[in-house]
């Protein structure tokens, strides 16, 4: 009766026990130190990157936590997944191409995350990385790729102190 009516529609969404994390993913992807102090570019493509290396950040500290993780990660992605599909759609992005848009998303993330998972522990590997992410290999004058990366550690740091539960709970840990 429970697959019958969550199937229907009236039970719970499992991606609820994820929104607080992706919830604040996107808070943190649009506070402006990211984009005054430190130089990411302030444009669509500038968020996107900023919203795809802390979703890294997030999925490399669930993947951290093995088989009991599994789930999270997956329900996370498709909270990215679905807003990102909202957000073209709001763009006026058609039917037709959004998939092939949200399945370059996923590629890219896809390549933060491997290029995160080497060179997180290393803050000068992270800063170059972050230049070929965040800065797409041109950072301006104003960026501070190693700022970024010290600062980007530093929640990686905060979020591998605190247990999964606690995480998808209440969020990034400040």
């Amino acid at each position: 009766m429970e697959f019958l009516k969550n199937w229907l529609g009236g039970g719970q969404d499992p991606r609820g026990a994820v929104m607080p994390l992706y919830a604040s993913i996107v808070a943190e992807a649009r506070d402006p130190v990211w984009y005054a102090r430190l130089g990411v570019p302030d444009t669509l493509d500038g968020r996107f990157d900023m919203i795809a290396a802390l979703l890294s950040l997030a999925l490399l500290r669930i993947e951290a936590a093995g088989d009991s993780g599994r789930d999270a990660g997956a329900r996370l992605t498709e909270l990215f997944i679905d807003d990102m599909d909202g957000q073209l759609r709001q763009m006026g992005i058609g039917d037709v191409v959004v998939g092939k848009h949200i399945g370059k998303m996923m590629s890219a993330v896809g390549g933060r995350l491997a290029a995160y998972r080497e060179t997180l522990e290393d803050e000068e590997r992270l800063a170059e990385a972050l230049k070929r992410n965040l800065w797409r290999g041109e950072p301006g004058a104003d960026a501070r790729p190693e700022l970024a990366a010290a600062r980007l550690r530093a929640l990686s740091d905060r979020m591998a102190t605190v247990d999964l539960a606690t995480l998808l709970a209440q969020g990034l840990p400040r």
